[in-house]
């Protein structure tokens, strides 16, 4: 900024100084706070070269009004800056940024009152600054601009020159805005109403005849003189019931009564609130009498432990396996032996008590001989078997059989007595 700027700032000064002298108004500024935004301008030189010229600060203004158009102003900014001495100060040239903080304290006079929506005035203050190194003094002086917000509230737009007020200050610029807001905001004034003539009341519930739409029954005024509705008509009244537009109980505060596992079954009356269940079961699960896993209802043998496949009831195969363990064949042979044929009356009985079950028939052969030869008598084995369970009154479309030689051994072949245990049928139930 010129020194013909600062002069004018000045002579501006003094005029408004003398214009408000001569005003009559008697409302100040009350003490207020504004945040602030700024940029800090520094001349540039081929000195200044890495150095700051330019940096955005932000800062907090504290006002207070001296006079209808005389504020007097706190002023704080912080930026951060290489700060650009004069050569001629022979301070090191800095090689980083550092904190700069800088207070002042400054006056504002204005050309009008504060309620003018639009008002400018002058700037003129002394201040402080602290970079890393040193303090500088500066004395800021220029011009601003003040926009009327809303109770209380003013947006301001500024320039200033600051001036160097010691010898290692740089003379540098502040263009900036603000918004400040009272400390304490206005307090408004109670409106007096006049008394309000006498009416009748004929229920006697505060609200007059002319405006109760319930004139023979006590009520509120938010109600219009009528009695807290009930909406759902459980008789709890609107305002305590928690549940207003459904019916409920005074011991659920108005809402129905809850039903905690979501089964269709009310709390008062479920033996078993947190788990899902039947109403033929009083709100609890189909029960599982013997713990298998099935419960009663698809059980076929509730109170005996069972397996799923078999619909709760026993597993069969063990009985299968100790039956099959009896069916051993001569070498080269396909005869049941008489001694075998009590278990596979044992199985038909079995087969008779679970009628939804299959029977898997596999004939096995020891290594004796070929593929050639093994693999149908292995079979003829399976089908002996089958044929004495059909002949016996088991359905034939209940049993399936399966020829598979000497591939499965379940003992060496080897001895005679591992081909003796090989030469075997299977019997495999099928749920």
């Amino acid at each position: 900024m010129s020194k013909k700027v600062i002069g004018a700032t000045i002579i501006l000064f003094a005029s408004l100084f003398a214009n408000a002298q001569d005003q009559k108004v008697n409302k100040n500024k009350p003490a207020s706070i504004a945040l602030k935004g700024s940029i800090l301008n520094f001349k540039k030189t081929p000195q200044t070269e890495g150095l700051t010229v330019s940096t955005p600060a932000v800062g907090v203004q504290f006002f207070k009004g001296l006079a209808p158009r005389l504020d007097a102003v706190i002023n704080l900014d912080l930026s951060s800056l290489k700060y650009p001495y004069y050569v001629s100060s022979k301070q090191p040239k800095a090689t980083s940024n550092s904190t700069y903080a800088a207070v002042d304290t400054r006056v504002h006079l204005k050309l009008g009152n504060d309620d003018k929506a639009l008002l400018p005035y002058a700037i003129l203050g002394i201040g402080l600054a602290k970079d890393a190194a040193n303090f500088t003094a500066y004395a800021p002086m220029g011009l601003g601009l003040q926009f009327k917000a809303k109770q209380g509230s003013f947006f301001h737009v500024f320039a200033t020159h600051n001036a160097e007020a010691s010898k290692l200050t740089k003379m540098h610029q502040n263009y900036g805005i603000s918004y400040s807001f009272p400390l304490k905001l206005k307090e408004k004034k109670a409106i007096a109403l006049p008394t309000a003539p006498i009416q009748a009341d004929q229920d006697d519930d505060g609200v007059s005849n002319e405006n109760d739409d319930c004139p023979e029954r006590s009520g509120l005024l938010k109600y219009k003189g009528c009695p807290v509705p009930d909406e759902d008509g459980d008789g709890i009244n609107d305002e305590n019931d928690k549940c207003p537009n459904a019916e409920g109980t005074v011991q659920y505060r108005g809402c129905p009564v809850p039903d905690t596992d979501k089964d269709g079954i009310p709390d008062d009356k479920d033996a078993c609130p947190t788990v899902p269940g039947l109403p033929a079961y009083k709100g609890c699960a189909i029960p599982d009498t013997d713990k298998d896993g099935v419960n009663d209802e698809l059980d076929q043998c509730p109170t005996v432990a069972g397996i799923a496949s078999n619909n709760g009831c026993e597993d069969l195969q063990p009985k299968l396996d100790n039956i099959a363990a009896a069916l051993k064949f001569e070498t080269g042979q396909v005869n049941i032996a008489t001694k075998s044929l009590q278990g596979l009356d044992s199985l038909l009985q079995i087969m008779t008590q679970y009628p939804a079950t299959k029977l898997l028939i596999t004939g096995h052969t020891d290594n004796t001989g070929s593929r050639k030869i093994n693999d149908p008598l292995s079979l003829s084995r399976a089908k002996k078997v089958q044929a004495y369970l059909v002949k016996k009154g088991l359905a034939i479309n209940r049993t399936s059989i399966l020829g598979l030689a000497d591939t499965q051994p379940v003992a060496s072949n080897e001895s005679n007595k591992g081909r003796a245990q090989n030469r075997r049928v299977d019997l495999t139930i099928q749920y």
